[in-house]
């Protein structure tokens, strides 16, 4: 059986000694996020993840979802019970706004138990990784009473969340979804139409589960400007909060998956069912938006949360499996064989991911700290900084993140030889869970179109410059520590790539489309390259100055330093091939007709 053990030491180096919440003490909800508060947190919800979570995660898998003849669907065993203990112990309130029942912890310390939640169990994550996100659009736009009638028992965890987007005949082209909302005499709506891949659609861990979703109202414009948002309750809440029948809402099948099989996925059938609007009409696909990066963030952390447990295992298996003589001679002359750890090949599978990890996890904690300041940093100049960021950003988390992830989760598997083929080990489905975060929330090929196409030019390129700044500060401030060169410099050349590469769009883009789209996965590729050479220069300036304070884990803080050098002398390098992809332009992508295809 696989294993899991949460990274609760990482996440707290990362959090204290690179993000230094303590120095933002003095904005809401920080106060309390206390050293011990924050190592209570991270403990205590990594044990429920290694104890309760994890065990189930295999045999949810081969299990799956089962929907019955009445249209309801049953999780696999064990999910419900784990459920319930989820939401008695408060996980999901973490940070939740108070006045609604939640922690008031700051963003990121909810995205870093949501870490452990993914590693230890993807498919239990996605109940209620989507009800946060339903959330966040109803407290942005919802009214002041479906604040009131439905936040409170989502922050509980009582009710779930999801959301409707997708259609059969239409994915990432919403313009062309054809849900339609009726208007009522009472300020209702009929809702009527069908939806797919709709997460937690129907299930048995919760008594109610609000849809947000996207329809047309009678009238309105046939494209995307003519989209509103509608709650959409799966039982009707009374006023006074109580639960009364059951709403025209109901499963129509749950779709048979690669992977995450213990994630109910369904087909959502909408048959004159009472919605509500949210917000202003017509206005539903800015409303939703909150959601979709809401949910883009977690997707990207799904990424590095799969290959985190993926490396545990490929790691462990590595130590014990013994096979082969190191290529400079016995490593161990008393045995018949030595453990395959003395390859370098299987070294350089385990470093990249490991490396790839634990920038990640940093990169991803970052962008959370980054949603909190974006709404609580002290002054609005700080505000908007860090909101300038975490946009550009959130397309490179979800991209950038879910394509690495899933290469490295491959890469363990291949550690195991054959045996990583066979269900039994797990790292099969480590793969398969992997595979859908590059897909759903907008495939990574539209996250790359976002970055080159919208985010680089909001704002006349603030963001983007912003954030060449900070990586050109940080280069600045180390360039004279020789201790720090192994790492600020191939920094220091990727920043140079990406900043040619954005030159290059800015002349070639809007002159021609097809240069941008031909080069923006590139691109993408090449700032996600950097924004983790950036987080490992951060993290190898923080283990210099622990090991010149005399840390007592010396180990620890060295290992460090051996996969921030490993980052930066083998993946760093790769930005200057991908500049020259991005130069490439699109003639020759472009030019075979699209009968030869």
């Amino acid at each position: 059986m696989p294993v899991y053990t949460a990274p609760v030491k990482d996440t707290q180096f990362i959090l204290q000694d690179v993000l230094h919440l303590e120095n933002y003490a003095n904005l809401e909800g920080f106060a309390d996020a206390t050293p011990d508060t924050v190592a209570a947190v991270l403990e205590q919800g990594g044990k429920f993840c290694e104890e309760v979570l994890h065990p189930l995660n295999q045999s949810g898998d081969a299990e799956g979802c089962t929907r019955l003849p009445d249209g309801s669907v049953t999780t696999p065993k064990g999910f419900k019970d784990a459920y319930r203990q989820f939401i008695e112990s408060g996980w999901g309130t973490l940070s939740m706004p108070t006045e609604f029942g939640g922690q008031g912890l700051p963003h990121v310390v909810g995205i870093a138990f949501n870490e452990y939640l993914i590693s230890s169990n993807m498919a239990f994550a996605m109940y209620p990784g989507l009800t946060h996100g339903a959330i966040s659009s109803i407290l942005v736009r919802g009214s002041e009473e479906q604040q009131k009638t439905f936040v409170p028992k989502m922050v509980s965890g009582e009710w779930l969340g999801t959301m409707n987007l997708t259609e059969p005949h239409c994915g990432t082209d919403l313009g062309l979804l054809r849900t339609k909302a009726e208007p009522q005499a009472d300020g209702s709506y009929k809702i009527t139409g069908t939806k797919i891949f709709i997460s937690s659609g129907e299930n048995d861990l919760a008594e109610n589960i609000i849809h947000l979703v996207l329809a047309k109202i009678v009238g309105a414009p046939d494209n995307v400007k003519g989209i509103s948002l509608f709650i959409v309750p799966k039982v009707h809440v009374n006023a006074d909060g109580s639960l009364g029948e059951k709403n025209q809402v109901s499963c129509g099948s749950i779709e048979h998956k690669m992977g995450i099989k213990g994630s109910a996925t369904c087909v959502m059938n909408y048959d004159g069912a009472t919605g509500y609007l949210v917000g202003e009409r017509e206005k539903g696909l800015q409303a939703m938006f909150i959601m979709m990066n809401a949910a883009r963030l977690g997707v990207g952390q799904q990424g590095m949360g799969v290959s985190e447990i993926a490396y545990q295992n490929a790691a462990k298996y590595a130590k014990e499996r013994i096979q082969g003589r190191a290529l400079t001679g016995p490593a161990d002359p008393t045995a018949k064989a030595d453990s395959i750890l003395v390859h370098p090949d299987v070294r350089r599978m385990l470093l990249d991911a490991r490396a790839f990890n634990e920038a990640a996890r940093g990169f991803v904690l970052w962008g959370g700290l980054l949603v909190d300041l974006a709404h609580k940093a002290a002054t609005p100049e700080e505000r908007e900084h860090a909101d300038d960021l975490i946009s550009l950003m959130t397309p490179v988390i979800k991209g950038y993140l879910t394509d690495g992830g899933y290469a490295a989760a491959t890469n363990c598997q291949q550690v195991f030889g054959g045996h990583g083929y066979v269900e039994e080990w797990g790292m099969s489905q480590f793969v398969r869970d992997a595979r859908i975060a590059m897909i759903y929330e907008g495939a990574n090929g539209i996250q790359a179109l976002d970055l080159v196409g919208r985010k680089l030019a909001q704002n006349g390129g603030r963001a983007i410059r912003a954030f060449f700044a900070m990586v050109a500060q940080i280069c600045a401030d180390n360039k004279s520590d020789a201790q720090m060169t192994p790492y600020i410099a191939p920094l220091e050349k990727a920043l140079g790539h990406l900043q040619a590469g954005t030159m290059w769009l800015m002349q070639n883009g809007l002159a021609n489309p097809d240069n941008a789209g031909a080069a923006s996965y590139a691109y993408m590729q090449l700032m996600g390259h950097v924004c983790l050479g950036l987080t490992w220069a951060k993290m190898a300036r923080a283990a210099l100055d622990k090991l010149a304070d005399g840390a007592s884990d010396e180990s620890f803080y060295k290992n460090k330093l051996i996969l921030a050098r490993h980052f930066a002398e083998r993946t760093l390098p790769e930005t200057g091939s991908l500049l020259r992809k991005i130069e490439a332009g699109s003639e020759n992508l472009m030019a075979m007709a699209i009968a030869d295809f």
